[in-house]
């Protein structure tokens, strides 16, 4: 499944109104623009659907006040009201759905260069981008990260931007590759070919970098798994140490205490190579997330 890339920087309401949207927003870059609102300005739904329920107290105020008969005007005055206010909650779907067109024309305006479109990527470049959002989603959703064994808080901030700033790579090299495509196939002589050929090698090299960058998530989202694994392993022989105590004294009811001493020994042996093994996991997840965060933190460790 394709997804709308947003900067992490654009305000949480504003990208899930995107993400929600991609097909709006291809149809907003490509031109389209909202009709405009038919309502009269000021004069809400709501508001006038007030105004009708009051009219309609008065009414009935009116003909029980009345003598003789005309008490009866009472039922054509409700059948109007109640023709009126179903007009107007029938328009409340529409309106409702021209505010959130509104809303995503005018945020995409002001939010223009801060979002990226499936048509931005090609075939490549979505497969590097799928590949990014998976490693950063797996360790964000982690419970490792959850239980603050990593940095939770720095990965909040920096994974995101790792994410968007590959994205925004892999749409600038689409579409340069896109335009190099087009340049080649239109005009291929050996002079145009000898001319193209740095900018060819040029595409390469910064395609395997945004490839190293990946991999680089990928590898540290691995090291997150190990981790998770001996997480969660680690919690089981927890909760099994918990419940020894009634093993150990059903045991030593029965008599059978000598012969099954050993066997809860490794119990809390194992117990201690996995307490072990997530601390080596938790070390090495915090290794990989130091060669992601680059040189500049240097004087964080």
């Amino acid at each position: 499944m394709q997804h709308v890339a947003v900067d992490p920087e654009v305000p949480a309401e504003v990208a899930d109104l995107f993400r929600r949207n991609g097909s709006l927003l291809s149809r907003i870059r490509a031109g389209w623009t909202p009709e405009p609102r038919l309502d009269a300005p000021g004069l809400p739904v709501r508001a006038l659907q007030v105004a009708g329920a009051v009219a309609a107290l008065l009414l009935l105020a009116g003909a029980f006040r009345a003598d003789d008969g005309r008490i009866f005007i009472f039922v054509p005055a409700l059948l109007l009201f109640v023709a009126f206010t179903g007009h107007l909650a029938a328009r409340e779907g529409p309106l409702e759905s021209e505010d959130t067109e509104q809303d995503v024309y005018r945020n995409a305006r002001w939010y223009e260069d801060r979002y990226l479109l499936p048509e931005d990527f090609d075939a490549p470049a979505e497969e590097l981008r799928e590949r990014t959002r998976k490693a950063v989603e797996y360790v964000l959703r982690s419970q490792v990260n959850a239980s603050r064994m990593l940095d939770d808080a720095r990965n909040s901030v920096m994974l995101p931007a790792q994410e968007w700033e590959i994205a925004r790579l892999l749409a600038k090299l689409s579409a340069l590759r896109d335009e190099h495509d087009r340049l080649g196939h239109d005009a291929r002589t050996p002079e145009v070919a000898a001319a193209m050929a740095p900018l060819e090698r040029a595409l390469a090299a910064s395609e395997a970098a945004v490839v190293a960058r990946v991999e680089a998530l990928e590898r540290y989202a691995g090291h997150v798994a190990e981790a998770e694994r001996a997480f969660r392993a680690h919690q089981q022989i927890e909760l099994l140490r918990s419940r020894l105590p009634r093993y150990e004294e059903l045991l030593a009811e029965t008599g059978a205490d000598a012969l099954a001493v050993p066997e809860i020994d490794h119990l809390a042996q194992d117990a201690g190579r996995l307490e072990r093994a997530l601390r080596e996991s938790v070390r090495s997840a915090h290794e990989a997330f130091r060669y992601l965060d680059g040189p500049s933190t240097e004087g964080d460790k």
